[in-house]
This record gives structure tokens, C-alpha cells and sequence, in this order.
């Protein structure tokens, strides 16, 4: 039997070990096998990790935004797809620095930031789901 997985929660503690600055916070996230229940770590987290927390056979690391390569080439085929007049200009965006203000910015501009973000969203829940899948979770 596949242990039950809540989806949102799961995204919540992705999104806290891909946050900018989750490097120096130390934040991390695990996954119970056994009951699905999330925990993190880092600063202002109160809530203690159980002693076994290493132990791989019990708990699953939660893994980063950049694991599920949602990033640069998201943002391609989201263009390729939905903008493709944008394409080449999405492309620049990443040879700069702070691609995704670069990007957020024109497709704002664009009437377009809505459209990615609900495209982003979408691709997050579905790399989600298939992560679960390949951990031996049922996302829910």
C-alpha cells in the first residue's frame, strides 16, 4: 500500500528548501515513508526532527525546485508554446543576471505573467506528482 501524500503540504516544503536564500538558512524537508507527514528544518522552525531523520528507509529528502528542471527550460517551452513571439527574447533573459525578474518583467508587460504563473504551477504539481510516484507516495 502507497502512503497518501498531501500535495500542498509537499509543495510548501519544496518551495522552503528552493527558497533563495534556503542555503544559508539550512533549510531541509523530509518526507515520512511510513505516515507522509512533512518536516522541516532551519532557522525559526520549531518543530524538532525525529532522531532517525537520516535514516533513508523512513525518510525522503524533499527535493529542490531546480531538481525538477523547471527552471530555464520551462520557461522556453512556455514561450515555444504559448508565446512564441517572445521566444528569443525569453532566451536573452537568461544570459543575464536575475533571469526570472528579467522575465517575470516582460511578461508582465506583455499581459503574459498570469499565463506563466499558472503554467509554472502546473509543471511544479505534475514534477510533484511524478516524484511521489518514483518514492512509492500517493499524492493527494
Amino acid at each position: 500500500m502507497r502512503t497518501n501524500v498531501n500535495l500542498n503540504e509537499l509543495r510548501d516544503a519544496m518551495e522552503w528548501v528552493s527558497a533563495a536564500d534556503a542555503a544559508a538558512l539550512d533549510c531541509d524537508a523530509y518526507v515520512c515513508k511510513e505516515t507522509g507527514k512533512n518536516y522541516w528544518a532551519g532557522e525559526g522552525v520549531e518543530e524538532e526532527f525525529p532522531e532517525d531523520i537520516d535514516d533513508g528507509s523512513l525518510y525522503v529528502s524533499v527535493p529542490h525546485k531546480h531538481d525538477f528542471r523547471l527552471g530555464r527550460s520551462l520557461a522556453i517551452r512556455f514561450a515555444q508554446e504559448y508565446v512564441s513571439n517572445l521566444l528569443q527574447a525569453t532566451q536573452e533573459c537568461f544570459r543575464r543576471r536575475k533571469a526570472y525578474a528579467v522575465l517575470k518583467s516582460m511578461l508582465a508587460r506583455t499581459g503574459q505573467l498570469e499565463a506563466w504563473y499558472q503554467c509554472e504551477s502546473h509543471a511544479i504539481d505534475n514534477a510533484l506528482r511524478e516524484w511521489c510516484e518514483e518514492q512509492g507516495f500517493n499524492p493527494c
